[in-house]
């Protein structure tokens, strides 16, 4: 899998990792008190509070382990070479060379258009003779 690959499937993991530490911790927080004019919220049921208290840091480790990887892999990323010049001028070298590649794309569409048109009349005047050579019965 190529570099730019990888970073996308980083992306994509870091984003599931996310999603699911907010929505654990969303889940599992406890009841708050919004205003004191609302009664005191009903506590939790206390299963697996060991399991509430460390689930949110072995996701958070989880979420700074695939952020290093991720900024791993930009590290390898190569470095462009000769500044933002040196990429313009190759931008435009590759836009001349598609330009070109592009006509001769074209060139070659409209003879096999005109090859296609030929082999078309010829199939009608061959399909035309076969009709004028059947015997009425």
């Amino acid at each position: 899998m190529d570099i730019i690959s990888q970073l996308q499937e980083q992306v994509n993991t870091i984003a599931a990792l996310a999603f699911n530490t907010f929505g654990t911790l969303q889940r599992d927080a406890p009841p708050v008190r919004l205003s004191p004019d609302y009664p005191e919220p009903p506590a939790n049921p206390t299963e697996g509070a060991e399991n509430v208290a460390e689930q949110p840091k072995l996701m958070s480790a989880a979420l700074v382990k695939a952020a290093k990887q991720f900024d791993a892999l930009v590290a390898a990323l190569p470095l462009s070479e000769g500044g933002e010049e040196a990429q313009l001028k190759r931008i435009a070298e590759l836009q001349a060379e598609n330009d070109l590649v592009g006509q001769e794309l074209q060139k070659q569409l409209e003879a096999a258009e005109k090859e296609l048109k030929q082999v078309q009349e010829l199939f009608s005047q061959a399909a035309d003779n076969c009709l004028n050579l059947k015997k009425p019965d």
